[in-house]
C-alpha cells in the first residue's frame, strides 16, 4: 500500500467509502487529505484501499 501514498485512494469500510490523498499508513490509522479537510480511519474498520 504504500506505493498508494501521495495519490488519490478510496478507503472502503465496512459502512463508508473515503476518498481522498493517501497522506500516511501506520499500524494504527490511514491518514486522507479530503477536499474538506482531513480524515483518519481506523486499519480495524478499513475493507479495502484502492488507487481511484
Amino acid at each position: 500500500m504504500q506505493e498508494l501514498i501521495g495519490k488519490q485512494v478510496e478507503v472502503v469500510t465496512g459502512d463508508m467509502v473515503y476518498r481522498g490523498i493517501l497522506i500516511e499508513i501506520n499500524e494504527a490509522e490511514i491518514y486522507l487529505q479530503a477536499e474538506d479537510g482531513w480524515i483518519t480511519v481506523p486499519v480495524e474498520k478499513v475493507v479495502h484501499v484502492r488507487a481511484k
